[in-house]
């Protein structure tokens, strides 16, 4: 898969201007793909936004490796000087609904992207970051050939959020995990893009 002509979407939010001279290598802000090195990090945020508040993480430790090294391509982290913010990761799936499968499964040849989680640090939260993260996604998703549709499912209470990021609500989701239910929701990505070239933008 060619993220090429995503890169512009990945490139750092600020740079320090010519001139200024410049206190440390690292870029005050910027967005990339997630490496396994970066594991660790992503698993510490997700148990602590996820734990505390349903008792269960989307992704297990050997989960969140396991597509970090599969589809890396399909994951994005925000870093402020060095330090892992914000993240999401995703895998392709190849139906039109979520199944149990999804979880665990990446299905290279299919045309959907299943997001599986995205996660804030605690010290970063209420400051719009979730959003901003996930329109980067999705507007690198736009860029990817191959990617068509972007389905995730959440808790009724994160409805709303993910509504004002342009998903539509499917239904309700066949996975369920002990007792916690989820809805279905998608986005059109391909219709997106379809749209943009179309506009001769």
């Amino acid at each position: 898969m060619s993220g090429v002509s995503a890169m512009p979407f990945l490139k750092p939010m600020s740079l320090p201007s010519p001139g200024r001279q410049r206190r440390h290598t690292l870029p005050a802000s910027e967005f990339r793909p997630l490496s396994p090195q970066d594991a660790v990090s992503v698993f510490e945020i997700e148990r602590e936004a996820f734990i505390s508040v349903s008792g269960e993480c989307p992704l297990h430790l050997d989960e969140v490796r396991h597509f970090l090294t599969l589809c890396p391509e399909l994951s994005l982290g925000w870093f402020e000087e060095g330090r892992l913010v914000a993240f999401i990761i995703g895998s392709m799936w190849d139906q039109d609904r979520l199944t149990p499968e999804a979880l665990t499964l990446h299905k290279p040849k299919g045309r959907t992207v299943h997001i599986h989680v995205l996660a804030v640090h605690r010290t970063f939260r209420q400051q719009g970051k979730g959003s901003i993260l996930m329109w980067r996604y999705l507007q690198y998703l736009r860029c990817l050939p191959k990617v068509r549709h972007a389905l995730l499912m959440c808790e009724e209470l994160l409805v709303p959020f993910y509504k004002k990021l342009g998903f539509k609500i499917l239904g309700p989701c066949a996975i369920t995990v002990g007792n916690l239910t989820f809805t279905e929701m998608h986005n059109a990505i391909w219709g997106h893009a379809l749209m943009r070239r179309n506009s001769g933008y």
